[in-house]
């Protein structure tokens, strides 16, 4: 139990690390369901991104995501690899992929809400992704996403009645 602790901890410090805080992925939940759910609290928001990050998959996939963004700023990978990383190339797709992990656990409306939130990169992913300041984030923002994505999930799991898929019609 210890090394999973551990583990988390560790996934934490990252996001950290690299500039992504609670608060940031509570936004982006909020972005996700707040009109679905008109009460939303950003505190409900963090108790289900914290319960997404109490599995293993996703704290897994924080900390490789992030040491290979890490690994390619230092130029420690292989061309044209690291290029491909450094420039985010659109058609790579890895990197959604490995964010794919995480929402995979919540089902289709993961699938859905991370594919919206890819696409309109609202908040800290829009920062994430722009390339300034000489840092790689190609495997964070998608996995910021992906983290925000499956929260929204898990809060729209806990409450059918409130969620996007109910308020579709």
């Amino acid at each position: 139990m210890k090394e999973r602790t551990d583990l988390k901890a560790k996934a934490l410090e990252l996001l950290e690390e690299r500039g992504v805080t609670m608060d940031d992925l509570s936004d982006l939940v909020m972005y996700l369901q707040n009109k679905y759910i008109p009460d939303l609290t950003k505190q409900q928001c963090m108790e289900h991104i914290s319960a997404v990050l109490e599995k293993r998959e996703v704290y897994n996939t924080i900390i490789t995501g992030i040491e290979i963004d890490k690994l390619a700023e230092k130029g420690k990978l292989s061309q044209p690899l690291n290029d491909i990383l450094m420039a985010d190339e659109g058609l790579y797709g890895i990197d959604e992929i490995l964010a794919l992990s995480i929402v995979n656990v919540y089902g289709s409306i993961g699938f859905t809400n991370y594919g919206y939130i890819d696409k309109v990169k609202p908040g800290i992913i829009q920062k994430l992704d722009s390339k300034v300041g000489g840092q790689c984030h190609t495997f964070l923002d998608d996995i910021v996403g992906a983290l925000a994505a499956a929260a929204a999930s898990r809060l729209a799991h806990s409450d059918p009645s409130k969620s996007a898929i109910a308020n579709k019609n």
